[in-house]
């Protein structure tokens, strides 16, 4: 499995990087005039083979880097992050295929020819003048670089489905588009992780005081801090000021101690009541890790949506602007919403107690959550983390590939909020939305499988797959007299009795 992988990300650097240097060799031939330098065969042999040895050492260092990284973190135990590495393998593969059949079927769309009035709609950027400027690169030009194909269409009176040089620029923003994702989803994990780490000094307070058994008392539920910070009362009024809290609170403090502590104890109290120690920081962070392996893919509907934007990337529609509020919004949305899941914790418990003996504790369900499924908040963290990228990603290919001044960059005044906008994503969502979603999607109704360390995992599913074989061949296995092992792990009929760790063990598979 991980010497596959390692051989796509391979393949997948080696066909992009070669495509590139071919094609730009052809571009700047083409602009010489020298119809025989296109070809290979007029082409020196030493340049030949010093480009691709360059190509060659280049994509086996990035090659040999991921292998020992890979190695790195099977060594410290980190199959999360193993898994999300090799979730990035699967990327880069996906680039390399997406290279070859640019580079393959180039000569295929050459040869398709549109009527020369087809091209002079929905352009980003209006032509101004005699097509044959050579404004920009020269439109003309560009429409005309592609060699016999060009010259197939023009007999015709016709011109290519798209010249060698846009399938080129379009081929770099896609390989652009792909690696500042992954970058930034990285980049907001680290920033992230960073945040929850510093939690980490509650756990351990909280732990030293479990040990240290104290007389249950009659509390009134205004007296707990949890209580008298979320709680806004009865009524209409209520619901609204409690949203508009949630709303604000994202910005400062979205995660108190008292949060924390609430929080963990119902956790604990709902899922694991016979271990009041359980670490609950470690179990949260062994989740976000598994979590990280799905931010970091594209998955196809990203790919759609970045079909859509290229399609409405219009002149005067300014698509490049408008687009830049949907995961602002969306992020607005996704932290007021979690922070209401704590405010309703609280009103639970402040509507039906007016005083508690013993500590306060909350009782977690999915019913808190949008269509009750807790994971959809992840699904849209991740189509956040790459629409922000995009965005990035699609000003610098223009600033590299046009210029800061050209018509497609836009003004300035829509320029700058858009860069403004995508910094307030990636620092609202790492510090912010991302610790949220990681303590507050703990309160659904079933806990995930990172609750085991990893053996214990192997040795679950090791079992199940057991006994579907078994049920497969027609044989009775019922579960609640079932004593064994699995993989070396005891299981037995305490084991089996924990329904929401088979259900979200169901989910996790399904996803």
């Amino acid at each position: 499995m991980m010497s596959s992988g390692i051989q796509c990300a391979f393949s997948s650097l080696f066909f992009y990087s070669i495509s590139v240097c071919v094609r730009e060799r052809e571009r700047e031939a083409m602009g010489g005039g020298e119809e025989e330098a296109l070809k290979l065969e007029y082409t020196p042999t030493w340049i030949v083979a010093a480009v691709c040895s360059i190509i060659v050492f280049i994509s086996l260092v990035v090659e040999r880097l991921l292998h020992r990284l890979g190695k790195l973190l099977k060594k410290r135990k980190q199959k999360p992050l193993f898994e999300a590495l090799l979730k990035v393998k699967e990327e880069l593969m996906l680039l390399g295929f997406i290279s070859l059949l640019l580079t393959v079927f180039q000569g295929l769309m050459q040869r398709i020819c549109i009527p020369e009035g087809w091209t002079l709609h929905m352009l980003p950027c209006k032509k101004e003048g005699d097509l044959s400027s050579d404004a920009h690169g020269g439109a003309r030009r560009l429409l005309s670089s592609g060699g016999e194909g060009s010259s197939h269409c023009t007999s015709k009176g016709k011109v290519p489905l798209l010249s060698i040089e846009a399938l080129h620029q379009l081929h770099i923003f896609i390989f652009v588009l792909a690696i500042t994702h992954v970058l930034f989803s990285l980049f907001t994990m680290l920033l992230g992780g960073a945040k929850i780490r510093q939690w980490k000094h509650w756990e351990d307070s909280i732990q030293k005081d479990v040990t240290q058994s104290a007389p249950t008392k009659v509390t009134h539920v205004n007296q707990f801090e949890f209580i008298r910070d979320r709680f806004k009362g009865l009524g209409k009024d209520s619901v609204l000021i409690s949203w508009v809290h949630a709303f604000l609170k994202q910005f400062y403090g979205s995660v108190t101690k008292s949060d924390y502590t609430t929080m963990r104890l119902g956790f604990i109290k709902t899922h694991c009541r016979g271990n009041p120690q359980f670490d609950f920081h470690k179990y949260m962070m062994r989740a976000l890790e598994a979590d990280f392996k799905r931010v970091v893919g594209i998955s196809w509907y990203l790919w759609v949506f970045v079909v859509i934007f290229l399609l409405l990337n219009v002149d005067g529609w300014h698509t490049y602007f408008w687009i830049a509020f949907i995961p602002l919004i969306l992020l607005l949305a996704v932290g007021t919403k979690l922070e209401h899941v704590i405010t309703q914790l609280a009103h639970e418990v402040a509507e039906k107690h007016s005083a508690i003996e013993g500590e306060l504790v909350v009782n977690p369900s999915d019913e808190h959550f949008w269509f009750h499924r807790p994971r959809i908040v992840l699904y849209l963290l991740h189509f956040i983390l790459f629409q922000n990228a995009f965005e990035i990603a699609f000003f610098f290919w223009i600033l590299t590939t046009y210029g800061f001044n050209s018509c497609i960059m836009g003004q300035v005044g829509f320029i700058v909020p858009r860069l403004v906008i995508g910094v307030i994503i990636q620092l609202l969502c790492s510090y912010s939305s991302l610790p949220l979603y990681a303590i507050v999607t703990q309160m659904g109704s079933s806990f995930k499988k990172a609750i085991f360390d990893e053996h214990v995992q192997e040795g679950l599913v090791g079992w199940a797959q057991k006994i579907k074989k078994r049920k497969a061949k027609g044989g009775s296995s019922k579960p609640e007299s079932t004593e064994g092992s699995a993989g070396g792990i005891p299981l037995t009929t305490r084991n089996l009795q924990e329904q929401p760790l088979m259900e979200e063990t169901k989910i996790n598979n399904a996803v």
